[in-house]
């Protein structure tokens, strides 16, 4: 077997402070690996900025000027870390054999890599990086975390347990990831679907180097959500069993106050009056609440607007004619300064 054309892709939001390391790092593995013959000396490594804020592109556009096995793709607007992530995938799947995903913040052990490529090698199409414990976390986000895979196992999501986007996938499962036309598109439950052969790599997570999470609670929030309604319709059928259970909760109550009135035993007073209207009130806000996300969802499917816009694509330029990929290139785009 010749030695695999592999991209790194790295999603980037706002990290002017880590990036650079990220990229001695990265390309210093890179050439252990080319050397060592376990991939290809075109392979490459796919910086995403995702609509930052800061020097993150001016970083990328600079590395990418000084190492050709840097490339960058500028995405006009911040899309979320989802679809940034996408948005390197599916550009780097025409000149890629395999593709590994990976964050910038260097919390995820690089050297794990070359495991992922030897896997790659024996046959696997799919390779999970999963995390052998969550010691870095705080007490509350360890916690919570393990509750999300203990639910939505619980609902029949299969996901891999402590597993986030560090993986590989071949040029193959990207294809057929692009075949999902979701607007939102939970990609820890949508690539176990795939079917492909898979495996995992344990390592061990390390702390952020530099700059702030891109995950707050909000975000944790938000994501789960996602992830929850994107799979299931399960909290959903909660909801109708929880009104199910009070209609009978509630003629049972109701035989029984009309039991003590015709024996004469009732006594005037509004605390439980007021505690079920409250009860019912706040169960019935969670049901909108909950009806409003799957309609949402539905709302965001049907207007098909696309995921993200690419600005700039410097990974896509014309290849020299060395290159084990013939394909037909893109369109050269300007570049910043004028030039092309």
């Amino acid at each position: 077997m010749s030695e695999p054309v592999l991209t790194i892709v790295v999603p980037c939001y706002n990290e002017e402070e880590v990036l650079p390391e990220t990229i001695r790092q990265l390309r210093e593995l890179r050439e252990q690996l080319v050397r060592e013959r376990l991939i290809s000396e075109y392979s490459a490594l796919l910086f995403v900025d995702d609509g930052s804020r800061d020097a993150t592109w001016t970083i990328i556009y600079k590395a990418s000027l000084h190492y050709p096995e840097v490339k960058g793709v500028k995405l006009a607007h911040n899309a979320g870390h989802q679809n940034a992530l996408l948005a390197g995938l599916f550009s780097a799947k025409t000149r890629s054999d395999c593709i590994i995903s990976i964050d910038a913040d260097l919390q995820d052990d690089v050297s794990v890599i070359r495991q992922f490529v030897q896997k790659f090698h024996e046959g696997y199409e799919i390779v999970y990086g999963v995390r052998n414990r969550r010691d870095t976390d705080t007490f509350f986000k360890r916690h919570t975390a393990q509750g999300f895979y203990r639910m939505m196992k619980a609902m029949g999501v299969h996901l891999i347990y402590n597993h986030a986007d560090y993986r590989l996938m071949s040029r193959r499962a990207v294809e057929e990831l692009e075949r999902f036309e979701e607007a939102n598109l939970f990609l820890r439950g949508i690539v176990p679907l795939l079917g492909f052969r898979s495996t995992v790599v344990y390592y061990d997570r390390k702390e952020r180097l530099a700059g702030e999470t891109k995950y707050p609670l909000k975000k944790m929030i938000s994501f789960a959500l996602d992830g929850i309604t994107s799979f299931s319709v399960t909290p959903i059928r909660f909801i109708s069993m929880i009104g199910l259970v009070s209609f009978f909760v509630s003629l049972l109550f109701g035989a029984y106050f009309l039991f003590l009135k015709w024996t004469g035993h009732t006594q005037t007073g509004w605390t439980s009056l007021i505690t079920s209207i409250w009860l019912l009130g706040g169960l019935q806000l969670i049901a909108f609440g909950l009806i409003g996300e799957y309609i949402g969802k539905i709302y965001k499917e049907t207007k098909r607007r696309p995921r993200y816009i690419v600005d700039l694509d410097l990974f896509n330029l014309p290849l020299p004619r060395s290159s084990s990929f013939h394909e037909e290139p893109r369109r050269t785009e300007s570049l910043p300064g004028g030039s092309t």
